[in-house]
């Protein structure tokens, strides 16, 4: 049995291993030092905007919710993801979203279009779609940058509940909205790039590390309304910390279980010749990932949800009294972040871009075409077409418990907040997509890290050069 001792020596061994290989040191510091720029983009403020009276608004904001027993905010859930840039009025105000957003968007018109989908398949076609990718996201951040521009103006409009203390926006305008929107186009794209490079020359996914760093980059926040919890006017029991500490260690164990859950299909390999060599045959298995698209679904839902319910509260607060105003201010309470109907439409839009993910990046007819090319087969399974049905159906039903776990883990934080009397900033640190995302990019950035590693017959961090569930 190995000793918790023996744990730590093993980790901080494996860590001087990373930075014995010059490859992966050089990767990995070029990966700390891009990290930091986004920081550093996250910070700057928009010029023409008092970033310190937004700032002080969501403070006052945040503490009236704990005091209201932590009711969860849509502004917190928006802020997490820019990494607080948007209390700041940073340059990186609209986050990673706009290209996330416009992932989705050619996503699904790769699945309708079949101009597009041949795109996909041709070689070079990935690198176009990536393209075009690009030039609809700078479209996207010149729409949301202008409409957080007039935000900016009338931020009370916009978000219920928020209280400035004097003018936002210095000198107000069209050339204003104009140089705004231009700031935060530059700041989107330049996370982008940033993102991008620390994929194609560092470690890791660049745009989930982007997101990930931003949420932790929230940590000190979460950390001292913890500590008012349980040493400020009203303290909880000691009781009530070891329940939380309990369910943070659940969902952590379960969001990596899940995370590196797979089904595996045996496949047999019958003997063959090929080119006069003789190949053996012999039987593997073909790993079937539970949560086949990570953390996607999760965060495509919360991106196309983040915004109607402030674009609803701010037409509200623009139309003269009557009927457009109760309609819009009625579809806004119904779509506040928290309520019944955005945990439904939340949960609605996991499953959908669950199954959406699975049906655009597994191809089960290229897999069974391969199968067959190579003499490969599942035993009990005809192959060609009824591998291809096999394999559609077993990854339908894992896609299902995939999907309800997302659901499950996605309304965490509400719960917490609505039944625990949690604050929101808290609750979305011990369960919720925050940990979903840090973990999930955690353990695929060791993943390719151990990856280095074992090219170099050094162990990894998930266990002497094997990851626990790749057989």
């Amino acid at each position: 049995m190995i000793s918790l001792g023996d744990t730590f020596r093993n980790f901080f061994t494996t860590v001087g291993n990373c930075f014995a290989i010059p490859e992966l040191r050089s990767r990995l510091y070029f990966t700390m030092v891009l990290l930091a720029v986004t920081r550093l983009v996250s910070i700057i403020p928009v010029p023409g905007l008092d970033g310190e009276i937004l700032a002080n608004a969501f403070q006052e904001l945040r503490e009236k919710e704990a005091k209201s027993e932590g009711g969860p905010s849509l502004l917190g859930l928006y802020s997490l993801f820019t990494g607080g840039a948007l209390e700041r009025c940073g340059l990186a105000s609209l986050g990673i979203m706009p290209y996330i957003s416009a992932t989705i968007i050619l996503q699904l018109m790769t699945a309708v279009m079949p101009g597009l989908a041949k795109l996909a398949r041709e070689e070079g076609g990935r690198t176009k779609i990536i393209q075009y990718g690009r030039y609809l996201t700078v479209l996207l951040c010149l729409g949301q940058g202008f409409v957080m521009a007039i935000g900016w103006e009338n931020p009370e409009k916009v978000f219920q509940g928020l209280k400035l203390d004097g003018a936002l926006v210095r000198d107000p305008g069209l050339w204003y909205r104009i140089q705004t929107m231009l700031m935060l186009t530059t700041g989107t794209m330049l996370l982008m790039w940033l993102g991008e490079q620390i994929t194609e020359r560092g470690v890791g996914n660049g745009v989930s590390l982007v997101i990930t760093v931003g949420i932790l980059a929230r940590a000190d926040q979460a950390i001292f309304e913890l500590r008012d919890m349980f040493f400020g006017d009203d303290p909880r029991s000691g009781f009530f910390a070891i329940v939380l500490l309990a369910l943070l260690v659940a969902v952590v164990a379960a969001v990596i279980a899940m995370t590196q859950a797979q089904r595996k299909i045996p496949v047999q390999y019958a003997q063959r010749t090929k080119g006069g060599k003789m190949y053996q045959g012999g039987s593997s298995f073909m790993p079937l990932r539970v949560n086949y698209a990570g953390v996607m679904p999760i965060i495509f839902a919360q991106a196309i949800l983040m915004f109607p319910q402030a674009m609803f509260q701010f037409m509200a607060g623009t139309v003269p009294e009557g009927f457009l105003r109760d309609t819009f201010s009625t579809l806004a309470l119904k779509l506040n972040y928290g309520s019944v109907w955005f945990l439904v439409l939340e949960s609605l839009m996991i499953l959908f871009f669950s199954y959406f993910w699975v049906a655009t990046q597994f191809n089960e007819r290229q897999i069974a075409d391969d199968l067959k090319k190579y003499g490969g087969y599942i035993p009990g399974i005809r192959p060609g077409d009824a591998t291809m049905n096999f394999l559609h159906h077993a990854m339908s039903r894992i896609t299902l418990a995939g999907a309800i776990f997302l659901m499950v883990v996605a309304i965490i934080p509400t719960l917490m907040a609505s039944a625990m009397k949690v604050p929101f900033s808290v609750a979305s640190f011990f369960g919720g997509t925050s940990v979903l995302i840090s973990v999930g990019v955690m353990l695929d950035t060791m993943r390719q890290i151990e990856s280095h590693l074992m090219m170099r017959h050094y162990d990894g961090f998930l266990g002497k050069g094997k990851v626990r569930g790749r057989g």
